[in-house]
């Protein structure tokens, strides 16, 4: 999977294969608790909102988006500038062959470059063994990355008639000194 994989700055002509790659996600799984798949309108205006300040990355093979990474505020304060969160989404035929890890670590460099120090995920997590919805294969892939969990939050969100918890996780890109420098906006990336 790794042959011809370049990671670069999503565009706005990526938006149709953003919204797809989503819509698998809010249609079919309780990864995301959205509801409705949001169009290829929607996806750029998030996309450029985002974009404006962080790093929003896709992972290309030959012409064709197999999936993307952004990294968005974390809490509308300035003392949270130091910290994001992120997200990814990996075409559902293209999962399991390292494309998570590429994207992460192009994520983790451009966040590091701007000067961010901790890096956060809200993940949802099944409440029962078996659930024909949701595994917790993204909780133990960003356990292999080195993030920590640090919270649990219990039924918080409900989809497809079900509850579902949701975890918190960390992880710490740089040393954390007193005063910190500021935060710069993302300037860009191509690999």
């Amino acid at each position: 999977m790794e042959k011809n994989i370049k990671i670069r700055v999503a565009r706005a002509q990526d938006a149709e294969a953003l919204a797809r790659i989503y819509a698998y996600y809010v249609e079919k799984t309780a990864i995301t608790f959205e509801y409705e798949a949001p169009d290829a309108a929607e996806i750029e205006t998030r996309r450029k909102k985002i974009f404006e300040h962080y790093p929003y990355l896709v992972a290309e093979q030959e012409g064709r988006v197999l999936g993307y990474v952004y990294a968005h505020e974390f809490y509308g304060r300035a003392a949270y500038a130091w910290s994001v969160e992120a997200s990814i989404y990996v075409a559902s035929d293209a999962r399991g062959q390292g494309l998570g890890r590429k994207l992460y670590a192009a994520l983790e460099d451009a966040l590091r470059g701007m000067g961010v120090l901790n890096i956060n995920a809200c993940i949802a997590v099944p409440r029962t063994e078996s659930d024909p919805y949701l595994t917790n294969g993204s909780l133990a892939f960003h356990k292999r990355l080195g993030y920590n969990m640090v919270g649990i939050f219990h039924q918080s969100g409900c989809k497809f008639g079900r509850w579902y918890d949701v975890v918190w996780m960390e992880k710490m890109l740089g040393e954390h000194e007193e005063p910190p420098a500021a935060v710069q906006d993302f300037h860009g990336i191509d690999q």
